[in-house]
């Protein structure tokens, strides 16, 4: 008698015949782990919104960088919280600056870590706006000279991978311009190319202190019903010399992930923000869920749609969790 259906599950029987036809795999080395820097002595805060996430001062945080390299995680981005905030941000480029002088420490004490640091103004700036402003808006081109400088003095610090996040048009361009200029044409940009105007966002300037004290961020960051946008957004920063592209959030754009990996041949970067790090923790303390089996499943979710990469606030509970298996 002829079947009149497949038999797919053949290939489900067993464990060992499931890892076997696996198709998408996770790893450590797939992790970004995101790393909080602040100024000051014996700090060690964690952050309200984010369980397990800590802001460090750089006599306190060894702790934290020998956790993420004991876990074969191989990259952390570097995000600072700042003593002194202005105008224009002038601590976000300042040979002292916080991720200038955490930067240096990484690469003292775990000099094998590509350090990524996050470029940016706004946890810099006393208004929490990413770029110069001129009566309330963001001035484009004027941020863009800032935006460089700060790149320069983040690579001659060491960092080994400059990821702007300002989504000022241009910066790219302008941010490759100058690190050639300045001898670092071997850096590589990993561009937030795609970084939405989310509410996922909440928790995170919790922990960077980069709420903007007026209005938001909507005329630079993009609309999230847009999907076309986005492939404009990658494309321009494609041309321009970018290295990486990231989206921004992950979760709730996978959609977008799968479009930059079927338009683009560079890597593709995930970040799996802190909003959506906080409902997964929110939901396991209440014991709703299992956490280990819904975070590792969000993230294979990321690398099917096309990731490379995951910047996560999930990185060591991951790692561990991946190593245990």
């Amino acid at each position: 008698m002829t079947e009149g259906f497949d038999r797919h599950r053949r290939l489900r029987r067993t464990r060992g015949l499931r890892n076997m036809v696996q198709e998408t795999q996770l790893s450590a080395d797939d992790f970004i782990a995101p790393l909080f820097v602040v100024e000051g002595e014996n700090i060690k805060n964690e952050v309200p919104s984010m369980p397990n996430v800590f802001q460090y001062s750089l006599d306190r945080v060894n702790e934290e960088l020998d956790a993420i390299a004991a876990l074969g995680i191989p990259s952390v981005m570097v995000f600072g919280v700042p003593g002194y905030k202005d105008a224009c941000g002038s601590s976000a480029y300042a040979e002292d600056g916080i991720v200038q002088q955490a930067v240096r420490h990484i690469k003292e004490r775990h000099p094998e870590l590509v350090v990524c640091a996050d470029t940016c103004l706004c946890q810099f700036s006393d208004h929490g706006h990413c770029g110069v402003l001129e009566d309330g808006y963001v001035q484009n081109d004027a941020s863009l000279e800032l935006l460089a400088k700060t790149a320069v003095s983040q690579a001659t610090a060491g960092a080994d991978v400059i990821a702007p996040s300002n989504m000022m048009d241009g910066f790219v361009v302008s941010i490759r311009e100058a690190l050639d200029d300045a001898g670092f044409a071997h850096i590589p940009i990993m561009s937030y190319a795609v970084k939405f105007s989310s509410a996922f966002y909440g928790p995170f300037r919790d922990a960077a202190h980069s709420s903007p004290s007026f209005g938001d961020r909507k005329t630079y960051q993009m609309n999230p019903a847009n999907r076309l946008e986005a492939l404009r957004e990658a494309d321009s920063d494609e041309r321009e010399g970018a290295d990486f592209l990231m989206v921004k959030p992950a979760l709730s754009y996978l959609d977008i992930i799968r479009d930059l990996r079927n338009t683009s041949n560079l890597p593709v970067v995930a970040y799996n923000v802190s909003g959506e790090y906080a409902m997964m923790k929110a939901a396991a303390l209440q014991g709703w869920i299992n956490e280990q089996e819904t975070v590792l499943e969000k993230l294979l979710s990321m690398k099917r749609a096309g990731a490379d990469l995951i910047l996560t606030y999930h990185a060591k509970d991951a790692a561990r969790w991946l190593a245990e298996s």
